[in-house]
């Protein structure tokens, strides 16, 4: 199990980046959430088995038309989360 803030930087807000990031995650095993943040950048926290994030990353960043809107991707490893179920969009800071 492994649990990832990520932080996509680029020209990644009111492009709908959120809400396809929504729709990739449907096909994953994983929980978290995404959501804007006032320097412009998106925060992804998220949480599954290795394989799983590694490749929800992988879509996200690589293969999906996300990919050409950002610019950079910052990740760290961070605690296991609690109390959270599913996977969800967070309102704008």
């Amino acid at each position: 199990m492994t649990t990832k803030r990520i932080i996509f930087e680029g020209r990644v807000q009111k492009i709908g980046f959120r809400y396809a990031t929504h729709q990739i995650a449907l096909g994953f095993d994983v929980i978290g959430w995404i959501k804007n943040l006032e320097d412009g950048s998106v925060e992804l926290v998220i949480e599954g088995e290795d394989e799983e994030v590694t490749e929800f990353i992988e879509e996200i960043a690589v293969e999906s038309t996300l990919s050409h809107h950002i610019k950079n991707i910052i990740q760290e490893d961070i605690p296991p989360l609690e109390n959270v179920l599913g996977f969800t969009i967070t309102k704008n800071v």
